[in-house]
């Protein structure tokens, strides 16, 4: 679908995004900008990826906010918040995709790793909820970017499944709190996705292994991803919510 063609649904609207200066992320945040969305780019480490991203959606003529933090800290996601509404007013749309993978066998998994995993991907987006929670605008959307792992038996990602798992029961309990004021909550569930990130962790032969698993017979791509976090992000997904959405090509239903 060309950009012009692109419904204009999400004009006025502010849209912050964990982890969105490159990958995965980025592609979010520049499908929303192209819809209408004035966009927070938050990164970690990453000022100069940051930047180009920042200078992408300005292009399309979108406002954006940069911010820089370890999220890890609760204090550093309230400043973001509160960074966020001092610069726009309001804020509409929050994506938890910022997260960090480990694939090792469990005799292998140090402390540190495993309380890392559980900082990064379930503690971080716990307290950007509860932000949400009080400062998000009526008829919200507060989006959580989980894995197709949280359905499928598989060895080595014992940490990284297990730190991905809360964000439903989050999602669930946050949807019903939050629900009477028309803001909706869901957790996203990609599959295997030709990413850097996957690559990172696996083989050339379970990448062979992983692609078959799909009913075409491929990895998933971020482009498989993105109109699925653009729904889910637009006004006309208000019906949905509460929900675990699996993304993955047919690698497993639930």
């Amino acid at each position: 679908m060309s950009h012009a063609a692109t419904p204009q649904d999400l004009v006025g609207k502010v849209a912050f995004i964990t982890g969105s200066a490159k990958n995965m992320g980025q592609q979010f945040a520049l499908a929303l900008a192209r819809r209408g969305c004035d966009v927070v780019i938050h990164h970690r480490n990453n000022p100069e990826e940051a930047e180009k991203t920042s200078q992408e959606i300005q292009a399309l003529g979108r406002k954006t906010l940069v911010v820089r933090g370890e999220l890890t800290s609760v204090s550093m996601i309230e400043n973001i918040f509160a960074q966020i509404l001092s610069t726009f007013g309001h804020i509409d749309i929050v994506i938890n995709n910022a997260g960090m993978v480990l694939k090792k066998s469990i005799t292998e998994i140090s402390e540190h790793e495993y309380d890392q995993c559980f900082q990064i991907n379930a503690k971080v987006p716990f307290f950007v909820m509860k932000e949400c929670a009080k400062h998000m605008a009526d008829n919200g959307r507060i989006i959580n970017i989980g894995t197709t792992l949280l359905a499928i038996t598989t060895g080595g990602y014992s940490v990284y499944a297990g730190s991905k798992a809360p964000l439903e029961d989050f999602t669930r309990a946050v949807a019903k709190e939050v629900g009477s004021r028309g803001i909706t909550v869901n957790t996203i569930a990609p599959g295997p996705i030709d990413t850097p990130f996957f690559h990172g962790q696996e083989t050339k032969e379970s990448v062979a292994f992983f692609s078959t698993l799909s009913v075409a017979g491929r990895l998933g791509t971020v482009n498989d991803i993105v109109p699925v976090v653009e729904f889910i992000a637009s006004p006309g997904s208000q019906w949905i919510t509460a929900q675990t959405i699996f993304v993955n090509g047919g690698v497993i239903a639930r």
